[in-house]
């Protein structure tokens, strides 16, 4: 397929896909499909390997972007969120209450918004971009007090992502937000020098988290894509048919790991409930207040960044707080 050994026979491909969780989430699982998909219609001409998960191999979870782009693994994904500091008009896609619900935010990624953010991050790194998982919303978690405004994130110590939107969020809420890495935010919470952290639910129990925090508040502020990125080199050397099998593999992916988070969300609800937790959601009044707290960074991207991604994200109804 890329050549041919000396006897002839073509070359066996080796595709690594890696990322980092437990090989029970969909995102482990839905790489396996991506595998067995390729395996059934390739055989012994691919040779499909897994690293799961690459903190169990001492790397920080953040690793996986170098992995791939080195071609250390031939795949791999991360939130969209930490290529921000490459890619600075990402940041549009951080922005609070972005989109209402699930459904509009899928809708919008897989349209033209889903296509400019694969265009803008092939052009600055050394990935082709197959699609995008789904992380979803986000909510927010703390060991000290129900949240039900901002007011009562004053002063709380919270992980956030790399990014200057989701830090600038949470400043404008109130709290003192800190920007790590996971493996780093699970050591710090478990040691209690964090008091909360935001995620969705799925992730908030993956992690272990539910065990450390017992208040557990559906904000929806943020929704994050994972994108699903490829080494450049390795992938545009295959021949047109592997190509296209990969794409068709990653997009039967997609579908099946976006209903295996719906399924996840629920169980972990149920798994934050029998640890002792608190679930609740903000009311209409809660929503509005978070919502003008933020308002701010809206103003500030825009004028950062432009308006070309949110009017891409009409496309799935977006929740604009302007």
């Amino acid at each position: 397929m890329a050549g041919t050994t000396t006897d002839g026979t073509p070359e066996r491909i080796r595709i690594r896909m890696g990322g980092y969780g437990p090989h029970t989430t969909s995102f482990s699982r839905a790489l396996e499909r991506i595998g067995d998909s390729l395996q059934a219609r390739y055989g012994d001409r691919v040779e499909i390997r897994y690293v799961f998960n690459i903190m169990d191999l001492g790397y920080r979870a953040d690793d996986i972007l170098w992995l791939v782009e080195d071609g250390v693994l031939t795949l791999g994904y991360q939130s969209m969120s930490y290529l921000t500091g490459r890619i600075p008009e990402l940041g549009m896609l951080d922005l609070p209450f972005l989109f209402a619900t699930t459904a509009s935010a899928r809708a919008a990624m897989d349209a033209d918004l889903g296509q400019a953010i694969a265009a803008r991050i092939e052009a600055r790194t050394g990935y082709r971009i197959l699609g995008f998982f789904e992380n979803g919303l986000r909510h927010l978690s703390n060991r000290l007090r129900p949240v039900a405004a901002p007011g009562d994130l004053a002063g709380m110590r919270i992980r956030v992502l790399p990014s200057v939107v989701h830090q600038r969020t949470f400043e404008l809420l109130g709290a003192a937000p800190m920007q790590m890495d996971l493996t780093e935010a699970i050591a710090m919470i478990t040691g209690g020098e964090l008091d909360a952290q935001e995620n969705p639910l799925t992730n908030t129990v993956t992690y272990g988290v539910h065990g450390f925090h017992r208040f557990h508040t559906l904000t929806g502020h943020f929704y994050l894509s994972r994108p699903i990125f490829v080494h450049r080199n390795s992938f545009d050397a295959w021949p047109a048919d592997l190509q296209a099998a990969m794409r068709e593999a990653v997009t039967a992916a997609v579908a099946a790991q976006r209903s295996a988070h719906d399924r996840e969300e629920e169980d972990a609800r149920a798994a934050i409930a029998a640890q002792g937790g608190e679930i609740a959601a903000l009311t209409a009044a809660g929503h509005a207040a978070f919502a003008a707290a933020v308002k701010p960074v809206w103003d500030e991207a825009r004028a950062l960044y432009g308006d070309d991604l949110i009017a891409l994200a009409a496309t799935g109804h977006r929740s604009d707080p302007a």
